[in-house]
């Protein structure tokens, strides 16, 4: 029991005193059982503070310390580290937080928001009385990390891993790198196309000896922790040799009969089951789509290069950590919205995209040339019914350049966007600026009130009340309709339930904290980056991709982590293995062993997060967390209710 006891109640400049009256905590504390000394203090985290606070524990002899202030995500670190400048084990330390869960939730009532705050600070004290002295758990680390997917962000991220001295497995599902990025043209805010950008960053990973590149390839199993990831990789033969001649491969393509869907076009156009998009693709080597091959021969009968011999090869990997950077899908809508799937000259913006690349002199589509194009804004995003709330960021942008370079390539093409609210930020507001100065026509409406379409002929009429002309019914007979549509994640999630990777409320990978920690997961050792964790532009990507190479680094760099203490413990003579724990827990931290010729359950310190979901399962309650036993919760009550 510690009876010399440390409180520190922040005013947080006022966030927190203005509506908590702290002096009244100070001393509602202050004689409670333990506690030597209690303050108050302007700002806890300020230098001078922390200073007092390691002159206190060294003088003063303090054995435990509790600070009330802010969010323990913003600076339960920050006070450990405090305490152990002191001299004294950070575990000794225990944060109570009285702005987020009361100043700011209670600032409505004073009086009830102090109450609240002197019975969060007693149980704090309550549970620091009874803190024990722990050490990290110490795990062995594999300098190699495991990059998935190898869009740009990707290989951005295997670059900057590279350069670190890090080993870098570079697993990509697809048989081409590139990502969303190669199905691009011009791009935005650069001077350079999808294609160079690509080239560029494949061409760098390519120039690093210590990054290897699967194509091709999933991973399908996964085991370990943090520092020792076991990864099973499937790698799907291309049935192509290394050494592969340009005009043996375009006869093999001609002879090959079989057509299918191009996805690459976005379904615009046809390919062959022997297939390679465009000249600066990467691998150079084309592969063949084996699911829609008829095996007919008359390709291995005109090139040499061609291998149906080759097998689905298995690889296991060892990693330390792993980076997860599989990008998104376009919105496709359904169906029937906006008339897609129905009429025939609607399409979305990324097949819209292909078209223009596939065009020269004239804009043509389904053999009509187009002069008057309508784009509906928000299509898959800022849904007033559907699942997607939230604004794609990139499409208004993306679009608007579009709009630009069809009005600049082909003559008499006029533009009229049908938007609830352009939203071109930061530098990409010259692209509006633009648009506006060439002619094009904006037209707003409201989120309820959206066009909508009749077909008239070989014309779509679309129709708007203009709130920008005071409500005014508007129409356009549009040659082609394009639905601007946004991100939404991957269908295909496979990678992230294998690594139980959390999402958030529009589906997309989940960080822990988007300011604080904003590319890591709650899976110790699982990194996030690009797309893959919300609607982002390329240079977005390409800031998130080198902010979770670094964390991944840090994390394998030294060969040895320290992980928190506070796991689940096994009392090995009351548990009898019935496998109750191990269906709760949500990391799968738990396994049966036998031991003394009976089975019991055994934790994965390494895996376990301490969040305690095995505990009220177990019968026998042969289970607990270090740091956070049954005296301690129960001590912690008895401070909230003192009464019951």
């Amino acid at each position: 029991m510690k009876k010399k006891i440390g409180v520190y109640i922040c005013h947080c400049g006022g966030n927190i005193s203005d509506y908590v009256d702290v002096e009244r905590v100070r001393k509602s504390v202050e004689g409670d059982e333990g506690v030597f000394l209690a303050k108050t203090t302007m700002f806890a985290c300020a230098d001078s503070n922390q200073k007092q606070m390691v002159e206190d524990i060294k003088d003063q002899g303090l054995d435990g310390v509790v600070v009330a202030s802010c969010s323990p995500k913003l600076h339960l670190l920050t006070f450990r580290a405090v305490t152990e400048r002191g001299g004294l084990n950070k575990y000794n330390y225990v944060h109570a937080n009285i702005r987020e869960q009361v100043s700011w939730a209670h600032s409505d009532d004073k009086e009830g928001a102090t109450e609240k705050a002197i019975k969060i600070v007693k149980a704090a004290v309550a549970k620091v009385r009874h803190a024990e002295s722990l050490d990290p758990i110490e795990v062995k680390s594999t300098k190699a990390v495991a990059v998935i997917g190898a869009g740009v962000a990707g290989m951005r991220a295997a670059i900057e891993l590279a350069e670190a001295g890090s080993d870098v497995y570079l697993i990509e599902r697809e048989f081409f790198v590139g990502g969303r990025v190669s199905q691009w043209d011009d791009l935005t805010l650069t001077e350079e196309s999808g294609k160079e950008l690509v080239t560029r960053l494949y061409d760098s990973v390519m120039g690093q000896k210590n990054v290897t590149l699967f194509t091709g390839a999933e991973v399908v199993e996964n085991s370990g922790s943090v520092g020792n990831f076991e990864l099973k990789v499937k790698v799907t033969p291309r049935h192509f040799k290394l050494q592969c001649n340009g005009n043996e491969l375009q006869k093999a393509i001609d002879v090959c009969p079989v057509e299918v869907p191009d996805e690459f076009n976005f379904n615009i156009t046809t390919r062959k089951a022997i297939f390679h998009n465009f000249p600066s693709e990467y691998p150079q080597l084309p592969a063949i789509d084996i699911k829609n091959c008829t095996r007919c021969g008359e390709c291995e009968k005109v090139c040499s290069a061609v291998d149906f011999s080759q097998k689905t090869e298995y690889l296991n990997l060892k990693v330390g950590s792993i980076l997860l950077a599989t990008g998104f899908d376009p919105y496709e809508p359904p169906k029937g919205e906006f008339g897609y799937g129905e009429i025939d000259n609607v399409v979305t913006f990324p097949q819209f995209k292909r078209i223009i690349h596939y065009c020269d002199d004239k804009l043509i589509y389904r053999g009509k040339e187009i002069k008057n194009i309508a784009y509906i804004y928000c299509v898959g995003s800022r849904q007033v019914d559907g699942p997607n709330k939230y604004c794609s960021r990139y499409c208004c942008t993306s679009n608007i350049h579009a709009a630009i370079t069809v009005k600049k390539k082909y003559k008499g093409i006029h533009n009229f966007h049908f938007n609830r609210g352009i939203r071109t930020y930061g530098k990409a507001e010259v692209w509006y600026d633009e648009s506006s100065r060439l002619g094009d026509i904006y037209l707003q409406s409201f989120e309820h009130d959206p066009p909508v379409f009749e077909k008239q002929g070989d014309k779509t009429i679309v129709k708007i009340k203009d709130v920008l002309t005071s409500d005014r019914e508007l129409e356009v007979a549009a040659d082609l309709v394009v639905l601007v549509t946004g991100m939404v994640p991957r269908k295909d999630n496979s990678i992230g339930n294998l690594l139980k990777i959390p999402r958030g409320r529009d589906n997309f990978f989940n960080e822990i904290h988007m300011k604080l920690r904003p590319v890591e997961t709650v899976i110790d050792g699982v990194t996030i980056a690009g797309a893959s964790q919300g609607p982002k532009n390329i240079s977005e990507s390409m800031n998130s991709a080198l902010s979770a190479a670094t964390k991944s680094f840090s994390l394998i760099n030294s060969g040895e982590l320290q992980l928190e203490p506070t796991v689940a413990k096994v009392n090995e003579e009351t548990c009898e293995w019935c496998g109750k724990c191990d269906e709760a827990c949500p990391y799968s931290a738990f396994e049966k062993i036998k031991v003394n010729e009976k089975f019991i359950a055994k934790v994965n310190a390494a895996v376990c997060k301490g969040c305690g979901m095995c505990l009220p399962v177990c019968p026998t309650n042969a289970l607990q967390l270090i740091g956070l036993s049954d005296e301690d919760v129960e001590s912690m009550i008895d401070a909230l209710i003192p009464n019951y």
